[in-house]
C-alpha cells in the first residue's frame, strides 16, 4: 500500500524538484553574470589576457598588480581626473572628505630618522594622556619606530586604529623614557584654517577644502565674526583643491539671494541637474572679496564662478586651476575605489571652466609650470583665453570659459623665494627643523606671547636667531650667508610665520602671514573703496 502511494506522488515530487532547480539556476545566472555555467556574455579581451598571464605565463606574477596597471591604462584614455584608488589610498581619501579619522591626536614630523611631536591637539587623546610637544616616539606597541628609516605612511598606520582601541607608546622626553597607553578617538580634519577679524569691520575666513563638515564650519565662523562686528568679508580659497560639490553650493546660497542658479551639472549618463538658492542667506548684503589662485580648483571654482557671474564678489588673485568635471567615488569588491568623472559643471552664465586635456595627461599636468614660464603668474596681460568663449555679467563685466576663472583684480606671484639656495631650505625641510628646535630651546620666551596679533606686532628674527639659522643650514649643506637683503627678509618672515604656527597652529600662521600678504592688502583696498 505504501509503495503504491509513493508511486502516485513521485511525478509531483520530480516536478517540484525540477521547478526549484530552474528557479535556483536562474537566480545564480542573474546574480553572477560573469561566472558559472550560465555565463553567456562574451568575455572581454582584457580579462582573457589577465587570466592567461595568471595561468600560463613563464613566471609567477601578482595578478592584483597587473589588474591595477590595466585599470590605470584604461583610465589614462579618459580624462585626467578619473582615477583608480588602491585600498590603502581609498581610506585616506574617505577620511579627508568625511572630515575626521580615528587616532591619537598629534601632529608630527620625522627629523633625523626620529618622530618628533610638533603639536598635541587640545583635549585630544594624547593631550589627556600627557604627551607633550618635543616628545620623540621610540616604539608603538612592539614596533621600534626610531632609527629604522620609518615613513610617514607607516607611522600613520601604526598610530591610527578603531575608536576605543589602545595605542601603547614609548617616548623619549629629554633623556628619560616614558610609557603611555592612549585610547584612540575621533580626530577632526578641519577644512577651516582660520577665521578672525582682520580689521574692526572686515572678517577673514580661509577654507582649505570642501568636506562633509565645511558648511557647518563656515556657518559657525561667520556667525562668530558677525557678532564681533563683521560688515565685509575676505573669503580665502587659495590652494583649495575642492571636494564635495554640495558643500560649495550651500555656502554660495549664503551669499546669493532669491532662487538664483548656482551651478548645473550634465553628462552623457547624468541628466541636467540644477543647484539653486533655496533660503535666505546669512551674508547676502555685505561686501565680499574672494581670494583665488592656480591651486583653487573644482568645488572652489563652482563657488567662485557663481559669485563672479552674479557680480556678488570681487575675485582677487590669479587664474584658477580649471577643473570643471564632477567625480563620483565607487568602492570596488577588493576594497579599492574608482573616482569616475560623471558630468561637467557649468557656472550660472553657462561657462565650462575645464581646461583642455586633448594633448594628453602629461601636458595637462605641466599646465601650471607652463603658466609660469609663459609669464602669466607675473603679468595679467599674459593670461591666454585661446580655448574659451567670452560672456558678459549683468554689470557688463567680461568673463571667460575654458581654462579656469580669471580674477577681476590680478596679484602676481611672489618670486622672492626662487633663489636656488633658498629652495633647498624648503626642499630639505631645514627651515621646519630649525623653527621646531628654536621653539623648544626658547619655549618660555615664545609662550609669553598671548595672541597672534601681539606676536605679529612685537616679534622679529633678531641677529642671534639669524646666525643660528645660518649655521643650522650649513649642516644641511646649504649656504645662505651670501643671499641678498630681500631673500634674507623673506626667510626671516617664514621663520616668524612657522613659529606662529608652532604656537597657535593654522590660526596663528594665517594671522601672522596675512599681515604682509599682498593679496590681503589688495582685498582690503577693494573693500575700503
Amino acid at each position: 500500500m505504501q509503495k503504491k502511494k509513493l508511486q502516485v506522488w513521485l511525478p509531483l515530487l520530480f516536478s517540484l524538484v525540477m521547478i526549484a532547480g530552474m528557479i535556483l539556476g536562474y537566480k545564480i545566472k542573474t546574480n553572477m553574470p560573469d561566472t558559472g555555467i550560465f555565463f553567456t556574455e562574451k568575455r572581454r579581451p582584457v580579462q582573457e589576457v589577465l587570466n592567461l598571464i595568471e595561468n600560463k605565463y613563464v613566471d609567477n606574477e601578482n595578478p592584483d598588480s597587473l589588474s591595477d596597471a590595466a585599470i590605470d591604462a584604461i583610465l589614462s584614455k579618459l580624462d585626467p581626473h578619473s582615477v583608480f584608488l588602491p585600498a590603502s589610498q581609498l581610506q585616506s581619501a574617505k577620511e579627508d572628505l568625511q572630515g575626521g579619522f580615528s587616532g591619537i591626536g598629534v601632529e608630527f614630523n620625522i627629523f633625523s630618522d626620529t618622530i618628533n611631536i610638533l603639536n598635541v591637539i587640545k583635549d585630544g587623546p594624547s593631550d589627556k594622556a600627557g604627551i607633550q610637544i618635543g616628545d620623540k616616539f621610540l616604539k608603538v606597541g612592539d614596533s621600534v619606530v626610531a632609527g629604522v628609516k620609518i615613513t610617514i605612511d607607516k607611522i600613520k598606520n601604526l598610530l591610527r586604529g578603531k575608536g576605543g582601541s589602545k595605542a601603547d607608546l614609548t617616548v623619549l622626553r629629554g633623556n628619560e623614557q616614558k610609557h603611555f597607553v592612549i585610547t584612540r578617538d575621533m580626530i577632526p580634519l578641519y577644512s577651516l584654517d582660520a577665521a578672525y577679524m582682520i580689521t574692526d569691520s572686515v572678517g577673514y575666513i580661509r577654507l582649505n577644502k570642501f568636506s562633509e563638515t565645511t558648511y557647518k564650519e563656515f556657518m559657525d565662523a561667520t556667525l562668530k565674526l558677525q557678532k564681533q562686528g563683521m560688515k565685509s568679508m575676505i573669503l580665502d580659497l587659495r590652494d583649495n583643491g575642492g571636494g564635495i560639490l554640495t558643500q560649495a553650493t550651500n555656502i554660495a546660497d549664503e551669499f546669493l539671494d532669491q532662487d538664483k542658479l548656482i551651478t548645473y551639472t550634465e553628462g552623457a549618463h547624468s541628466p541636467k541637474k540644477e543647484y539653486r538658492c533655496e533660503k535666505e542667506g546669512i551674508f547676502e548684503k555685505g561686501k565680499l572679496v574672494v581670494l583665488a589662485n592656480e591651486g583653487s580648483a573644482s568645488a572652489s571654482e563652482i563657488l567662485i564662478g557663481a559669485l563672479q557671474d552674479w557680480d556678488r564678489a570681487t575675485i582677487v588673485g590669479r587664474r584658477t586651476f580649471g577643473k570643471g568635471l564632477v567625480q563620483e567615488q565607487y568602492e570596488l569588491s577588493d576594497g579599492s575605489g574608482l573616482r569616475l568623472t560623471v558630468a561637467r559643471y557649468y557656472t550660472p552664465l553657462g561657462r565650462s571652466i575645464q581646461k583642455s586635456y586633448s594633448e594628453g595627461i602629461k601636458i595637462y599636468q605641466e599646465d601650471l609650470l607652463n603658466r609660469m614660464h609663459g609669464g602669466e603668474m607675473l603679468n595679467f596681460d599674459s593670461i591666454k583665453h585661446t580655448n574659451g568663449k567670452a560672456y558678459k555679467t549683468k554689470s557688463g563685466k567680461v568673463v571667460y570659459s575654458g581654462g579656469g576663472i580669471t580674477p577681476d583684480i590680478f596679484v602676481a606671484v611672489d618670486t622672492s623665494g626662487f633663489n636656488a639656495e633658498i629652495r633647498k631650505v624648503y626642499i630639505k625641510g631645514t627651515i621646519n627643523k630649525f623653527v621646531y628646535g628654536n621653539y623648544l630651546a626658547n619655549k618660555n620666551k615664545f609662550t609669553a606671547y598671548t595672541s597672534p596679533v601681539q606676536f605679529e606686532k612685537n616679534y622679529s628674527v633678531d641677529e642671534p636667531t639669524w646666525n643660528s639659522f645660518k649655521n643650522f643650514a650649513v649642516k644641511d649643506s646649504i649656504n645662505i650667508s651670501m643671499i641678498g637683503a630681500k631673500e634674507r627678509s623673506e626667510l626671516s618672515k617664514q621663520i616668524k610665520i612657522l613659529t606662529a604656527r608652532q604656537l597657535w597652529r593654522n590660526e596663528g600662521l594665517y594671522e601672522v602671514s596675512n599681515a604682509e600678504d599682498v593679496a590681503i592688502k589688495k582685498a582690503l583696498e577693494v573693500l575700503n573703496k
